[in-house]
């Protein structure tokens, strides 16, 4: 089943959703079955985690920016402190998250460091965009930045945003296959990595391209998502981030009836949660360890 546009959705008044429940979305499907997307409410879910935010310096950015034309609005701004915030309160083990611009310099390959923010630094700074816009989109040198920046975390999530399409992506899947290989044998820490794409202009392709990348090993280091534009990113950064975080080593959801809908034995349990409930239910459980959670659907 396809997971319903925000429209289609309904939400659950917070007063009627159960801890450790944020937000309940429903949509009711004409079959009578329901289409559930719980959030779980996130306290720095991973004990010792870093956070990184990456943006896209390169030339094309620069309309985003607002630097173009006189009196042009600076539309990335408000979004990035909004992901910077959200970072650096709910996932990082330090309480801040390290900003940086790639893509930068005349050849694309160049690093310009924002600095290390907190959740009100991030909220009040300003992203005006790179010194250097970049020539070429390079994606590799600030991969490695955070790889290497963070090493000894115990875990990472490290978000990149590109309105474009990269000019090394072979680059990039070979360095993610070293990445992968090392953490499957235990030479280096767990770590996520996410790519947002930004307007009309993106090359899913290639996102989709690292998105599936086979490298041997039950690694799986990157996710994408597509926000057409701005004003949808903040609520695709959300959702992104969420999905990849994992609240609990396993757990179970079974539907009012007491069937099993959804097994998180395997994998654990994600901090956004996505299934689909049978005709006539009435609520769904969300078992972790000894502890039973019912949320009810009125």
């Amino acid at each position: 089943m396809t997971a319903p546009a925000p429209e289609q959705m309904v939400t659950l008044p917070p007063a009627r959703t159960v801890e450790p429940f944020g937000k309940v979305n429903l949509r009711h499907e004409p079959d009578g079955r329901i289409w559930v997307r719980a959030y779980v409410l996130l306290e720095r879910a991973v004990e010792g985690a870093r956070t990184g935010i990456a943006i896209d310096g390169s030339g094309t950015m620069m309309p985003w920016f607002g630097t173009q034309r006189r009196g042009a609005l600076n539309i990335v701004s408000p979004f990035v402190q909004e992901m910077c915030a959200y970072l650096a309160r709910k996932l990082d083990a330090a309480g801040s998250t390290t900003a940086i611009y790639w893509a930068t310099g005349d050849d694309g390959q160049a690093i310009e460091e924002i600095g290390t923010l907190t959740t009100e630094q991030a909220a009040q700074h300003n992203f005006s965009g790179p010194r250097n816009y970049g020539n070429r989109t390079c994606l590799l040198p600030a991969l490695r930045y955070f790889a290497d920046r963070f090493s000894a975390a115990p875990w990472g999530m490290y978000v990149f945003i590109s309105d474009g399409r990269l000019d090394d992506l072979q680059d990039v899947k070979a360095y993610t296959t070293q990445l992968a290989r090392e953490i499957a044998s235990g030479q280096r820490n767990d770590l996520k990595l996410v790519m947002i794409g930004l307007g009309h202009k993106i090359d899913e392709a290639q996102m989709v391209e690292l998105d599936d990348l086979d490298t041997g090993t039950d690694m799986d280091l990157w996710d994408h998502k597509i926000a057409a534009s701005m004003q949808h990113l903040a609520e695709v950064f959300t959702e992104v981030v969420d999905e990849n975080v994992i609240v609990a080593p396993q757990g179970l959801i079974k539907d009012s009836s007491g069937n099993m809908v959804m097994d998180y034995r395997d994998t654990g349990v994600p901090a956004l949660l996505e299934f689909v409930l049978p005709a006539g239910s009435t609520s769904f459980k969300l078992e972790i360890g000894d502890s039973t959670v019912t949320q009810p659907l009125s």
